[in-house]
């Protein structure tokens, strides 16, 4: 199980007997959670006006901050095409896989000083995720076009005698050049009509030179022949062949353009050999940066929404709880009983009342501080 549990609950005497009797109640008789402690450090609490502002600020925030880790992941994903295997182990917050930071969890003072309001600290968080976000953009959008235009040349290159490029298939011996009245065409025949070409191509039209035909590769269906005829008959064997079912391919040996084409694909294929490795560094850098910014904002709310909630001075005991996939609905349950007496109206609170600081439009609502933390970021199609 990937998903958590983040919730908190007044200290009674102690926060360590708030913690003793939620074990007591969900692990030690009965196993239906995984529990840590989750550690919060004194924050600077300001007014209560502000608080309930911020409660509403920081739901936004949350999920889009969310949106933003599930965007680096699910990039993550496509940049590592050919090893999806790899991604989860290059999607770590701080050196270790995401289990590990959250069960773990200890607050940045570098990156987030706790001498900073509320305020602040979510704005900080807020700057810096939104960067991530307009960098990520960026920087999926070179490597997109990059990765586009290469599809697009080994596209061309790939499929059906009748549409892909011919350029290198065909040598310039099997080409008449730089003749002022003969010219080399390239016609596919279908598998079956090879018997049928080879009787009939040279009265398809008048001035289709004997013996000229070859072929000069084969695909699944079909092949692709050479044939040699004066210019002036080129329409009149295109239409001919037409009604027999063969298809002359609009094609000029060009040396030049092909080489081109050859080139063009050689560059952009190293352009995205070189761009691969950075930008692999690159997501895995800033994948660990929103994550960690998106359980940090995770403590905010938790700290914010107990203060509201269970007042002051601040007194709670924040709690990590990985609940047992079988025992989820028997888990609310206990928790339920463990702490109904916090706010006798939660069993009836409708979950669509908007009520200012609690927050309840997003989710349902517990007599207890409650957020999901889900670490299983990927949407493998």
């Amino acid at each position: 199980m990937t998903e958590f549990w983040l919730i908190s609950a007044p200290g009674e005497k102690t926060c360590q007997q708030t913690w003793d009797k939620m074990m007591v109640a969900t692990t030690h008789t009965n196993n239906l959670s995984t529990n840590h402690k989750f550690n919060i450090p004194d924050l600077k609490v300001g007014t209560l006006d502000v608080l309930v502002g911020l409660s509403d600020e920081m739901a936004k925030l949350d999920s889009f901050v969310e949106g933003v880790v599930k965007k680096v992941a699910q990039y993550m994903t496509d940049v590592l095409e050919d090893s999806r295997d790899k991604v989860q182990e290059n999607l770590l917050a701080n050196g270790v896989d995401l289990v590990t930071y959250v069960t773990r969890f200890q607050w940045d003072m570098a990156k987030y000083p706790i001498k900073q309001s509320l305020k602040n600290i979510s704005e900080i968080i807020s700057k810096q995720v939104a960067q991530i976000d307009n960098d990520l953009k960026a920087r999926a959008s070179a490597y997109n076009n990059l990765k586009g235009n290469l599809q697009n040349l080994e596209r061309k290159n790939a499929g059906s005698l009748l549409t892909r490029s011919l350029a290198d298939i065909v040598k310039k011996d099997d080409f008449v050049l730089d003749s002022e009245y003969l010219i080399t065409m390239l016609v596919v025949v279908p598998k079956t009509g090879y018997a049928e070409w080879q009787k009939c191509y040279e009265t398809l039209s008048e001035m289709v030179v004997p013996r000229s035909t070859n072929l000069l590769f084969e695909d699944h269906d079909s092949g692709l022949f050479s044939v040699t005829l004066f210019r002036k008959a080129i329409d009149d064997f295109r239409h001919k062949a037409r009604e027999n079912k063969f298809t002359v391919r609009d094609f000029q040996y060009n040396e030049q353009e092909m080489n081109a084409d050859k080139e063009e694909m050689t560059r952009l294929s190293t352009d995205k050999k070189k761009q691969f490795g950075p930008l692999v560094r690159w997501l895995k850098v800033n994948f660990s940066e929103a994550f960690i910014a998106w359980i940090h904002i995770k403590a905010l709310r938790v700290f914010v929404e107990s203060v509201l909630r269970y007042g002051l001075p601040v007194n709670f005991q924040a709690m990590l709880l990985q609940p047992n996939k079988k025992n989820m609905k028997k888990l609310r349950e206990v928790l339920s009983d463990l702490y109904k007496h916090l706010d006798s109206s939660a069993s009836i609170i409708d979950a669509a009342m908007d009520i200012p600081g609690l927050n309840l439009s997003q989710q349902e609502y517990y007599p207890y501080v409650y957020y999901k933390i889900d670490c299983n970021l990927l949407d493998f199609k």
